[in-house]
């Protein structure tokens, strides 16, 4: 079984998820695979001012019952364009062999929780690096790739063909053809509970073709 997780690195939502997803990877080491995309956001869905990031992040904050606010520091006005590099960042460190969680969370915690503005390369760059003990000089070029840009044009794509518009995302998939599309949602219970069901589903299949074998042919 399989658990996809399309993620971008400034949604305060795909923040509050982290525990779940860290959770997730936990709970069910050894039985399922799992790995994380980037979606990134249109320039249009991001924040003008601080101001406006901040009525945001006291929404998604009270939803989540948070004791701390995220920081809006790291907004820059006029710059929506600019802020995928810490997704090119995030994606050139998992090419260098930072292939866990920890250099896309330590950019989204610098931006959100530190206010540091880490759509700036030079930022993102000393976070990731720092995070992923990579070297900075072979990230930042391998950031500004066209290889590193393409995967993240079709990561995005991929998001949307599933026809949702909102990250978190997790798609599930298992050995029998089932397929279950959660857009949203930020906890553990639900996505555990479908995954529970879809291998539990696994293995009654398997168990049934333990005691018939496969089907008869026609």
């Amino acid at each position: 079984m399989r658990v996809t997780y399309y993620v971008e690195i400034f949604s305060s939502w795909c923040y509050w998820a982290e525990p779940a997803w860290a959770e997730l990877k936990q709970r069910y080491t050894g039985r399922v695979a799992f790995d994380w995309k980037i979606a990134l956001m249109n320039p249009g869905d991001f924040p003008e001012t601080p101001e406006q990031c901040d009525w945001f992040y006291r929404r998604s904050g009270t939803v989540m019952r948070s004791p701390f606010m995220l920081s809006s520091s790291w907004v820059e006005s006029g710059s929506r364009e600019v802020y995928r590099t810490p997704n090119l960042v995030a994606e050139a460190a998992r090419e260098l062999g930072a292939t866990g969680d920890e250099v896309r969370y330590a950019l989204a915690h610098a931006a959100m929780r530190e206010g540091r503005k880490v759509a700036r390369l030079d930022e993102a760059v000393a976070v990731a690096a720092a995070a992923g003990k990579l070297d900075s000089k072979a990230l930042r070029e391998l950031a500004g790739s066209p290889q590193v840009k393409d995967r993240l044009a079709a990561s995005t794509a991929e998001f949307h063909a599933h026809r949702i518009n909102q990250r978190p995302a997790f798609i599930l998939e298992d050995a029998i053809g089932d397929k279950a599309v959660v857009s949203g949602l930020v906890s553990t219970a639900p996505l555990a509970a479908m995954i529970d069901a879809m291998l539990a589903d696994t293995a009654a299949y398997a168990s049934y073709a333990t005691h018939h074998g496969k089907p008869p042919a026609a």
